[in-house]
């Protein structure tokens, strides 16, 4: 049924790029073959309006207009000028940064779509290299299952509708925004748009949406202000740090907080001990309390004293919550449902052959080479041919029929197609094909690569694809937006990397790690860039791990680039990026945590194997690890926020480590701050 159901829609674009009159529907079912097979008018009718819509779905272009002036009768033909790829000339330097731009959106939603843009692109002769610059992995994710209604709905300037639970709130709300844009930063992404129940504008999260998000097809379209800044409107006014306390913490501990502190003073060393004392900024006191407790016993409030208190109380309440009775489970939370596995559908073959016909044609080509520049199996290229040697013009004489020699593609490899003249040029690229490519290329920028570019191939190539893609296409792409912020230390940090990189030198890193404060020296052969969810890292082999691994720049403390050869060990590839930066193994421990509904970033923000629902808005969530110590931190520094459910030994132990934290505000004043304090 699919391969009749491609040679009818193929006969159907083929009937109307090569009338100059719009055709009645009647007269499409008595002159393209593959219609008889309608047993009735409703039938045919069915058929018909299914194959209009995977048309237009594919990018085809079917327009209506009066197809009996007598009648009124609607009717559809194909312009050739809204059907045809402009012609686009890349330089090699522009062609390398394109394929890297589709390479992105690989593990997206949008990897399709990118994919099939250079599909076209390389049915029209484009020289674009999907696996150039191997070295550099640029990854967009789009986890978030409101991620493609929300772009449809910025696509078609529509307005939405969804559930939005925030931060702390037990219940979900019903908002009704018309969005502007879409935004990504710092890994995450962010629709903005004008409120209608608020009357105001206003930023959401879309892995905060609860539900299915509903785009609103009656109405007026929404339009978007002059002059919007996304970007701006999602980084917002950032609070800046009004305060300073004073904190002391243990030798060789405590490391983000001495990274963000203003001023470090070395004190006494009690043998391999000791403690520190820390300027830090901060702005309000319960993040204050947050980041200083995440360190347990190894960090302790001197002053301000409302700081004190305030800490004193959120680790007895940690201590007290490890101990609480267990609450009921309640219900999974509702996700995106799975989705069946399908076969090959008929729309793929459709598109295949609107691509080979442009490229083969007129070319000396073979069938390995076919293969090879679209990604295919010879098997499949053959197997294509034979369906287009089915297919022509109404009327389907020898002379209407497209001709394809078979036998010279499956005895010698080359193919010879003739009499194929309407399908001669590439169909144009879609909306969200052409969008995915420009959206991807403003990725490359994060890349210390793109420096000597984004003047000029970036920008070149960005223009080439808006001008043959259309206004439309360049309003979307334009309110898509993705923004990795990296400070002047990260992007030297890059820079260095990358060129130890391209020399094929070993590296020496001085390195925080996220799970562990702890900082560890490693001698690491770098084998790629990559930039994925907000940040940046350097992919290596790790000679102290004996393994590849992923260091994140605004980790690495300090870089040396040795005088001597990386040397990659013998069959160590690259990892696989498809299910993002974090490996996940057999291996790790698995953690339950109860987290009341302020805490329910932490299912957004880290990926949970299961998230149930509990009474009150709350959630248990599970998550695996390979660092149960970096959970710790993560319930010390929620508090009366967070129960750990399993297992029992990690509860024990946020019990005993809040105790031994609060040993520090004693009251009698033996405590380590007020010690010194006097």
């Amino acid at each position: 049924m699919s391969r009749r159901k491609t040679e009818r829609q193929l006969n159907l674009v083929i009937c109307l790029l090569s009338t100059r009159r719009h055709l009645t529907a009647q007269e499409i079912r008595a002159t393209v073959y593959g219609y008889a097979e309608a047993e009735s008018e409703s039938a045919f009718k069915r058929m018909f309006e299914r194959d209009k819509r995977e048309l237009r779905d594919n990018g085809i272009p079917i327009q209506v207009g009066t197809g009996d002036a007598v009648s009124g009768e609607e009717g559809y033909r194909i312009s050739r000028t809204d059907y045809e790829l402009p012609e686009i000339e890349l330089l090699p330097d522009e062609a390398l940064v394109l394929g890297l731009a589709a390479r992105a959106w690989r593990h997206a939603s949008l990897g399709e779509a990118a994919a099939n843009a250079l599909f076209k692109l390389r049915s029209a002769g484009v020289p674009v290299d999907g696996e150039a610059a191997p070295g550099l992995t640029p990854a967009m994710r789009t986890d978030e299952p409101a991620f493609g209604p929300v772009w449809q709905a910025v696509r078609d300037r529509r307005p939405i509708r969804f559930d939005y639970r925030k931060p702390g709130q037990a219940e979900a709300e019903r908002r009704e925004i018309e969005p502007w844009g879409i935004v990504n930063l710092r890994g995450h992404w962010y629709v903005v748009g004008h409120d209608r129940v608020r009357g105001a504008r206003r930023v959401f999260r879309l892995g905060r949406i609860r539900g299915e998000v509903s785009v609103l097809r009656t109405g007026p379209g929404v339009v978007v202000p002059e002059g919007v800044d996304l970007r701006s409107v999602v980084a917002g006014h950032r609070a800046e740090p009004e305060r300073a306390a004073t904190v002391r913490v243990r030798t060789g501990a405590a490391h983000e907080l001495r990274r963000g502190a203003l001023r470090v003073v070395a004190g006494e060393r009690e043998g391999s001990d000791g403690w520190d004392t820390l300027t830090l900024p901060y702005t309000d006191t319960p993040d204050l309390v947050r980041r200083v407790a995440s360190f347990g016993a190894r960090a302790v409030v001197v002053e301000p004293e409302d700081a004190r208190a305030a800490i004193r109380a959120h680790l007895a309440s940690a201590a007290e919550r490890q101990g609480a009775e267990p609450d009921g489970e309640g219900a999974p939370c509702g996700g995106a449902p799975s989705v069946p596995s399908r076969g090959p559908r008929s729309a793929d073959q459709l598109r295949r052959l609107l691509m080979l016909v442009p490229y083969a044609l007129g070319r000396d080509v073979r069938v390995p080479e076919v293969a090879a520049h679209f990604g295919l199996s010879e098997k499949q290229v053959v197997s294509d041919l034979s369906l287009l040697w089915m297919c022509g013009l109404p009327g389907y004489t020898p002379g209407d029929l497209i001709d394809v020699d078979l036998d010279a593609a499956r005895e010698t490899g080359e193919i010879i197609i003739g009499n194929a003249e309407t399908l001669a040029q590439p169909l144009r690229l879609t909306a969200d094909e052409a969008a995915s490519l420009v959206v991807g290329l403003s990725l490359l920028e994060a890349l210390p690569e793109a420096e000597g570019l984004e003047g000029s191939a970036l920008k070149r190539v960005g223009e080439k694809l808006r001008s043959a893609a259309g206004a439309a296409v360049a309003s979307l792409a334009d309110a898509v937006q993705v923004r990795v912020e990296t400070d002047e230390a990260v992007a030297e940090t890059q820079r260095r990397c990358a060129d130890a990189l391209e020399a094929g030198q070993r590296l020496h890193l001085r390195y925080l790690s996220g799970y562990r404060d702890q900082v560890t020296e490693r001698d690491v052969d770098p084998m790629g860039l990559v930039v994925q969810d907000g940040h940046c890292f350097l992919e290596g082999y790790c000679h102290l791990r004996g393994d590849v691994r992923l260091f994140r720049l605004d980790r690495v403390l300090d870089l040396v680039v040795l005088p001597y050869a990386a040397e990659v060990p013998e069959g160590v590839g690259r990892r696989d990026l498809s299910s993002g930066v974090l490996q996940r193994s057999e291996r790790d421990v698995l953690v339950t945590l109860d987290l009341e509904p302020s805490a329910r970033w932490v299912t957004e923000d880290y990926v949970c194997e299961s998230v149930v629902e509990r009474s009150g808005g709350g959630v248990r969530a599970t998550l695996r690890t390979p660092a149960p110590e970096w959970v710790l931190r993560l319930v010390l520094r929620l508090g009366p926020e967070c129960r750990v459910v399993a297992p029992t030994t990690l509860a024990e132990e946020a019990a005993a480590e809040a105790g031994r934290a609060l040993a520090h505000y004693a009251p009698d004043g033996e405590g380590v701050g007020a010690r010194s304090a006097r």
